[in-house]
């Protein structure tokens, strides 16, 4: 994959399907245009003349928007590029070009060190976008008029998977409905509604097995990977010590944690993460590792009796100072202040029980959250159902249906058992002592 100028902007963290993006979606300035390249296409847009002639950055916070399943939380704030008469070329929410963002409490980052975090600011600067700050979405410089193209990252789901369940979920109801309220057997009718019921889990088998494929084939070269090196006693687990790790590539320093979330940090431009400072308190006590940009910016931190109080820690610390070659330092805190001063990535890296480990290491779902499972399990359930119903009249069909149904929800079942069982049998108990987890270890 071809590494695109500096500087690029990097999308927020994701997993699952969703960290192909981070692979490969990247913003950036090229020969007199902004360049918008995604897993799917490459659009380009023109600085100057009839192209983008400024940029308004609306900071002010969007509202969340209440639905079924998690209320999807509004902008933290929206770039709009607008043309020479103010009409609007192309927006994108900053929070959605900001590796960090998931981690950050809304609006915790905002203003000129949102844009500077994010490397908004540099990306205008270096393509000679002149900016404009407003903090009213009333404001005359807000664009209204027209929609302008989204330049954001990208979905974390493919279309296709949408295209699919969206088809199969609406073919579904319509069947549901006919069944239900005329209380019609028809067997083409009730084979229909199995059918449909089936593809959901088949479309989610699917998409595990698409994911795997994509990323592989966008996998980064890899100059170094560290893996933690927890001291005895921290209730480190099988599954973190072979999971999470920071990996440094030509360009990005990244931090993975142990539900497969990647923070891609750069290493070039002028946003890119400057040094590494260790912090300890007045008797010598490490507590860990602050990852640092521009200005002192906290990017992450690596709590010292996690990665580098274990036996082969030393080696690992030694390791990423070289591999990132960031300028080093000391910092020790006064009193009893807490560290880090608020969420930052890297701070609950190791989570609090196996129950949060199996949670968060789960393949994701999509926006709908456990919406999505009930219904995928009732389409099963109700094609058994109707298929039983029809048994005596039309034995072939009912048999199918029954069929469809049965074998749905084993297949949207085995998956979770199957982490379910993993995880308490191996990945959550305790690490063995001395034996290395991962290919990197010492």
């Amino acid at each position: 994959m071809t590494l695109p100028p500096e500087p690029a902007l990097r999308p927020a963290a994701s997993r699952g399907p969703g960290l192909e993006r981070c692979h490969s979606s990247r913003l950036f300035p090229q020969d007199g245009a902004l360049v918008l390249r995604t897993s799917r296409r490459t659009d380009r847009f023109p600085v100057g003349g009839t192209g983008i002639a400024r940029a308004v950055f609306v900071d002010a916070p969007g509202e969340d928007r209440e639905r079924v399943g998690p209320t999807l939380p509004g902008s933290w704030g929206e770039l709009q590029l607008q043309d020479r008469n103010g009409a609007l070329i192309g927006r994108f929410d900053v929070e959605d070009w900001l590796p960090e963002s998931s981690t950050l409490p809304k609006r915790s980052v905002r203003g000129e060190q949102l844009l500077s975090r994010s490397g908004v600011s540099y990306l205008l600067k270096t393509a000679g976008i002149p900016l404009h700050t407003v903090r009213d979405r009333n404001d005359p410089l807000v664009a209204s008029g027209g929609s302008g193209a989204v330049m954001g990252p990208g979905n974390v789901f493919p279309y296709w998977y949408w295209g699919v369940r969206a088809a199969a979920g609406s073919t579904w109801f319509a069947a549901f409905t006919a069944v239900l309220f005329s209380d019609t057997t028809a067997p083409w009718l009730i084979l229909l509604l199995a059918a449909t019921a089936f593809v959901a889990p088949v479309a989610r088998l699917a998409l595990r097995a698409w994911t795997r494929v994509r990323l592989g084939r966008h996998a980064p070269d890899v100059r170094e990977r560290v893996g933690p090196s927890p001291a005895p006693g921290v209730g480190a687990t099988v599954r973190f010590c072979r999971d999470t790790e920071v990996r440094v590539q030509d360009r990005d320093l990244v931090l993975r944690d142990l539900g497969g979330q990647e923070y891609w940090f750069p290493l070039t431009g002028a946003h890119a993460v400057t040094s590494l400072v260790r912090v300890s308190d007045r008797t010598g006590a490490v507590f860990g590792v602050e990852l640092r940009g521009p200005g002192e910016q906290m990017r992450a931190v690596f709590p010292w009796d996690l990665w580098f109080a274990g036996e082969t820690g030393a080696d690992g610390w030694a390791r990423l100072r070289r591999a990132t070659g960031l300028t080093v330092s000391e910092r020790r805190m006064n009193g009893k202040a807490a560290w880090p001063r608020g969420p930052v990535p890297g701070l609950r890296v190791l989570p609090e029980s196996g129950r949060a480990a199996r949670r968060m290491s789960r393949f994701p779902s999509t926006i709908a959250g456990v919406s999505s499972t009930a219904v995928m399990a009732i389409g099963s359930v109700f094609s058994v159902i109707q298929g039983l119903r029809i048994t005596e009249d039309h034995p072939g069909p009912a048999l199918a249906a029954v069929l469809l149904g049965a074998v749905g929800l084993v297949l949207q079942g085995m998956p979770y058992a199957a982490h379910q069982l993993r995880s308490l049998l191996r990945l959550d108990r305790p690490a063995p002592k001395g034996r290395p987890l991962r290919k990197d270890a010492a």
